[in-house]
């Protein structure tokens, strides 16, 4: 939001629209072309639309023109997108600094290979401060605003991952990872350390206004019965969400069956425990059949689709239109760092490119996913997840990015509404043309990127009254 009132806000730009706690109690319009997804397929375009604001910073009201008379600063985007944000349902902060490692290994060789050893170095407080305050900042830059995310199995390192996400404006649910079984030397618990920890994390969680805890066995294969047990039984009790994966390659989910003989399914060993409920994210769900699908379906719990990890790691290719027919409720996850893409963006047209990989192997049965439904599933089903709607809707507050593509290539031809968003704004956006948004509730800096590595400058500081996520 470089812009000041009543002027526009410079080119080249995707930034993020939040109201900053500051007590102020003005209204605000955002005039400029609103882009949403209400439902699966559906896009709604509001040309030089106006979103009205209240001073909480939820949406008033959806107008096709300023509304005559109206006592409200009015900020013009022009030409420009205002789109919601995005949403990311799965990714492992931890694998941050691993980001496109290991992908000549299977899963199971990764984690040992890996992950594990990256994860422990999480033990250090001041070394998780640096990687987290830069993957928050990240994720902002990018336009995500809203996460299920996992941390390590480390507390400290996690309240302070909940801490820098919410300087950065970051809101969602963040897990303390339990794993007290089949981890490595330096990163695996005892049960009863893991139950301790997890008690001393959700009782320094309160200080926490828009990051929440969430319950995070790792997998079952991580997890002891006795441990996945005393979960199910806390979830209850302190009405807490839960996430996890599931079905994501075919060696896991056959060490599933040795690990549980009981369990004739691998969303069985999650069931039994109570785990496996309304508001549940599990990951991947790439060999879920016919049976475990309808489990989910009846159970309420969420698919969070990851499809570069799924590639990377060489999982499969998930039947998400199988899901999406079925009525199942799909999500997507960058899964960094099985995923090497923050950027939900092209976590989308990831996405939907994998899905082309499946339409062609059921010899075009599957129908492959078309731009409006990848984003959708990027940014409105993950909103929805949070207790909000598809679109722009009033009541909800604000989570929105606006994407400025007048630096880009130009076009051929002119280019609809539509056309742009289809063609370039969920493709292009690169780096050079974004405004990074740092600082915490009472002072927040817009800043523009000159290059990677390069020093930031300030376009705005310390403006009473402005909007990125919130």
């Amino acid at each position: 939001m470089g812009a000041q009132p009543g002027e526009k806000s410079p080119g080249g730009a995707l930034f993020l629209l939040h109201k900053a706690k500051t007590g102020v109690t003005d209204m605000k319009i955002l005039k400029g072309n609103l882009v949403s997804a209400p439902a699966l397929g559906k896009l709604e375009i509001v040309e030089h639309g106006c979103l009205v604001l209240h001073d909480d910073g939820s949406i008033q009201s959806v107008e096709k023109a300023v509304p005559q008379n109206a006592d409200a600063e009015v900020i013009d985007y022009g030409d420009s997108l205002i789109m919601p944000s995005f949403v990311d349902m799965h990714l492992h902060a931890p694998q941050y600094p691993m980001l496109g490692m290991g992908m000549d290994l299977p899963l199971i060789d990764w984690l040992n290979t890996y992950t594990f050893k990256t994860e422990a170095r999480f033990e250090d407080s001041d070394y998780a401060r640096r990687i987290y305050k830069k993957l928050a900042s990240d994720l902002i830059t990018s336009g995500t605003t809203r996460v299920c995310m996992f941390s390590s199995l480390h507390t400290d390192a996690t309240l302070i991952l909940m801490e820098e996400l919410e300087k950065a404006g970051v809101t969602g649910y963040v897990g303390k990872v339990n794993m007290d079984r089949n981890g490595s030397p330096e990163l695996q618990e005892t049960t009863e350390q893991s139950k301790r920890e997890t008690l001393r994390w959700l009782d320094a969680c309160g200080r926490f206004q828009t990051v929440k805890p969430i319950l995070t066995p790792r997998f079952t294969p991580s997890c002891t019965d006795e441990l996945m047990s005393w979960l199910g039984k806390l979830a209850a009790e302190r009405g807490l969400y839960v996430q996890s994966h599931l079905s994501e390659n075919k060696g896991e989910i056959a060490w599933v069956k040795e690990l549980c003989p009981d369990c004739v399914q691998y969303w069985e060993s999650y069931d039994r425990a109570g785990l496996w409920k309304d508001h549940t994210v599990m990951a991947h769900c790439v060999h879920s059949d016919e049976r475990e699908r309808e489990a989910m379906r009846e159970h309420g719990v969420v698919t969070a689709h990851c499809a570069g990890s799924n590639i990377n790691i060489c999982s499969g290719v998930a039947p998400v239109r199988t899901l999406l027919r079925e009525g199942n409720l799909v999500t997507l996850g960058s899964d960094i760092a099985g995923g090497a893409l923050l950027a939900m963006n092209k976590v989308i047209t990831m996405s939907i490119r994998a899905s082309k990989f499946r339409h062609m192997q059921s010899d075009g049965k599957d129908e492959f996913l078309t731009v409006e439904e990848g984003y959708y599933l990027g940014s409105s089903a993950g909103h929805e997840y949070f207790g909000g709607h598809g679109g722009f809707v009033p009541g909800d507050y604000l989570h929105a990015i606006v994407v400025d593509d007048s630096d880009f290539t130009e076009a051929a031809h002119p280019l609809s509404v539509r056309g742009a968003l289809r063609a370039r704004d969920l493709h292009d956006a690169p780096a050079q043309h974004r405004l990074r948004l740092v600082g915490g509730e009472k002072r927040r800096l817009l800043m523009k990127s000159r290059g990677e590595g390069a020093p930031l400058s300030p376009i705005l500081e310390n403006r009473k009254n402005f909007w990125t996520s919130y």
